[in-house]
């Protein structure tokens, strides 16, 4: 791994606050600008951070106008670039890049998904004001990027919705006890596991206990659907 990429993955991995979780992009990519939404019903839609003003800007005229790469990347599930908003931009999204031109010098404009599992909740927004290509190897690293921001911004989330009171003993077995069949479905951490539970009950308005028990009695199973977390009833 990058000795430059794995650093910024490490400040990602403890970042205390979002407000600055876009500058790690500009640290890393040779972009003029970076920020990190939220879309859509999950968690409402809102600029956690942004790098400056015409970050800023791109975001809002995409919330205002419905278009862009950051609601693309929300829909597919997967990175999105556009070499040349001026070109291939007025093609995709023509209200948006006509505004953009007006608003903002942006030449080329990438966004990738956040989201934790196959529940999708945001954008990572990067822009260059002269034409850039981003290598593969720097795509990559982007989405592991924004994947990590996804699980940050989610636990955020569901921190400032727990019940402060303590769960009891027969709860707190149940939940350890879907953490572990989660787990072994997916092959992925205790913590990572116990995020999606925690996701999955967090968007579908339910208790982590009450998704646990399904969970545990085999009402509900999450698979890699095409290399996406999906849960199955």
């Amino acid at each position: 791994m990058d000795d430059a990429f794995a650093a910024v993955m490490a400040v990602l991995g403890q970042a205390g606050s979002s407000d600055h979780l876009s500058e790690s992009f500009l640290t890393l990519f040779p972009v003029d600008g970076a920020s990190v939404s939220t879309l859509g019903d999950v968690l409402g839609t809102e600029i956690v951070s942004a790098t400056g003003a015409d970050a800023r800007r791109l975001d809002e005229l995409q919330f205002d106008l419905g278009e862009g790469p950051c609601w693309d990347a929300l829909r597919h599930g997967a990175p999105i670039s556009e070499l040349d908003l001026s070109d291939g931009g007025m093609k995709r999204w023509p209200a948006f890049a006509a505004a953009a031109s007006k608003k903002v010098p942006a030449a080329s404009i990438y966004a990738f998904p956040v989201a934790v599992g196959s529940l999708r909740f945001g954008a990572v927004d990067l822009f260059a004001r002269q034409r850039l290509t981003l290598s593969s190897d720097q795509t990559r690293q982007a989405t592991a990027m924004a994947d990590l921001i996804g699980s940050h911004l989610l636990r955020e989330a569901i921190d400032r919705t727990k019940n402060p009171e303590a769960p009891d003993v027969s709860t707190r077995r149940i939940v350890h006890q879907a953490t572990g069949v989660v787990l072994a479905q997916l092959d992925i951490t205790a913590e990572e596991a116990q995020l999606v539970i925690q996701g999955h009950a967090f968007a579908a308005g339910a208790t982590v206990m009450s998704i646990a028990s399904d969970v545990v009695e085999r009402r509900l199973e999450f698979r890699r659907i095409k290399g996406e977390i999906e849960a199955v009833r």
